[in-house]
């Protein structure tokens, strides 16, 4: 469904070895994030935003971008100021494309793991928070989880449905609409424990 103002479809990048083992840093991994949230920026109004220094927020956007994953802003910037934008809205991987290059799989491994970090970090942040909210908002944000026994086919072809759905919403949604507020939304999908199979 195409509706006129709707956003574009996101722009998608699969991940390469090279721009895995670059973005498998905190910064990197902040920096990505806030030009995908807040767009484009400069380094000094991006290290204020993350709490950093202009020089090692610098260093690292030039790090970014030799991979392809930020690229400057060609309609900003004049003199030395150097605007900077996300060059993708969505990354993706999968695992086994770096089963061949340890250093690119510990690159993952970290990305994958700083991903349940900041998770860990939002879910405690909102518990801090929650009780600053609507009641309406208070029960449409949390957690819930399902158990079911499938082969892994399966679990790919639900996590494309539910991929799909997501990417169906944000596309439909308004940002200017009343009481819009920005959100972010974890997909995962996890093996049962041992005691548990």
């Amino acid at each position: 469904m195409d509706i006129e103002g709707s956003r574009p479809e996101p722009r998608e990048v699969r991940l390469d070895h090279r721009q895995a083992r670059v973005l498998a840093h905190p910064l990197r991994m902040r920096l990505v994030g806030a030009l995908r949230v807040k767009g484009p920026s400069t380094a000094t109004a991006l290290a204020e935003m993350l709490g950093t220094n202009t020089g090692a927020t610098s260093y690292h956007l030039r790090q970014l971008a030799e991979v392809g994953l930020v690229v400057e802003d060609p309609d900003r910037g004049t003199g030395r100021q150097r605007w900077w934008q996300a060059a993708h809205d969505v990354t993706n991987w999968e695992p086994s494309d770096f089963d061949d290059d340890p250093d690119a799989r510990a690159a993952i491994d970290w990305i994958q793991g700083d991903q349940v970090r900041l998770l860990a970090q939002h879910a405690e942040q909102w518990f801090a928070t929650q009780h600053e909210w609507a009641p309406e908002w208070r029960d449409a944000f949390g957690m819930s989880d399902s158990f079911m026994t499938v082969p892994a086919a399966r679990l790919t072809q639900i996590q494309a449905e539910v991929w799909e759905l997501l990417e169906r919403h944000r596309s439909e949604a308004d940002p200017a609409e009343p009481g819009a507020e920005p959100v972010q939304i974890f997909l995962a999908t996890y093996p049962l424990p041992k005691e548990f199979r």
